[in-house]
């Protein structure tokens, strides 16, 4: 499979990059800092690219079966909302113009619905500095819904993505409610759930559909 990989710097985005390459898929990884990779595969080709311009990422990604959005506007930017939700219409536009038929996009654990009628970013107890980002993603998550050209498929992590997990090879699929061990916690490592969407591009479980992981 011939993958664009956007934001393929980033934490996500570097799990991706690995987990694909490794399965022998070939991987346009596109970034606006291309030297921070570094990783050496004969299937791997880099190109720079502005999550903003739809003209040089429809340029980037052309050629490809699949684009994944692990594109972050980044977590202390002011500016998050506005921004998130303006890279991935971009994004959404460019993967159109390209004539790339699918979609998968590394959204928010926010708009999980943590009990009936309220999703988690809506609770008293969620933090102030990720609410802006959660709801940006959310918001975008109703907007690709109406998406009706692509095959598209959003993924919502699960409530603790961690920073010092390991690659299991296991996790459990959800829809719109959080996957929860039996502590009650939904956690996931980035490696993992590298393999959840390298595992959902192979597949196509999750077609028009929005999907969650956990342990």
């Amino acid at each position: 499979m011939k993958i664009a990989l956007i934001g393929a710097t980033g934490f996500v985005g570097t799990a991706v990059l690995n987990e694909a390459l490794n399965r022998g898929h070939y991987v346009t990884a596109i970034a606006r800092n291309t030297d921070k990779i570094t990783v050496s595969n004969p299937n791997l080709i880099l190109k720079q690219a502005d999550a903003y311009n739809v003209n040089e990422l429809k340029a980037a990604i052309a050629g490809n079966d699949v684009v994944v959005s692990a594109f972050n506007s980044g977590w202390g930017n002011p500016n998050i909302y506005d921004d998130f939700i303006k890279g991935s219409e971009t994004i959404q536009q460019a993967t159109k113009e390209a004539g790339i038929p699918r979609l998968l996009i590394v959204g928010g654990a926010g708009s999980l619905e943590i009990k009936p009628g309220e999703q988690l970013v809506d609770s008293p107890s969620f933090p102030a500095e990720w609410k802006n980002g959660a709801l940006a993603a959310r918001d975008y998550l109703t907007t690709i819904r109406k998406e009706t050209e692509l095959d598209w498929t959003f993924l919502s992590p699960a409530i603790m993505l961690l920073h010092d997990g390991e690659r299991t090879g296991n996790y459990r699929l959800g829809t719109d409610q959080p996957v929860f061990n039996d502590q009650q916690q939904s956690t996931i490592s980035v490696e993992d759930m590298a393999i959840a969407i390298v595992d959902e591009l192979e597949k196509g479980q999750f077609i028009k559909k929005r999907f969650t992981v956990g342990y």
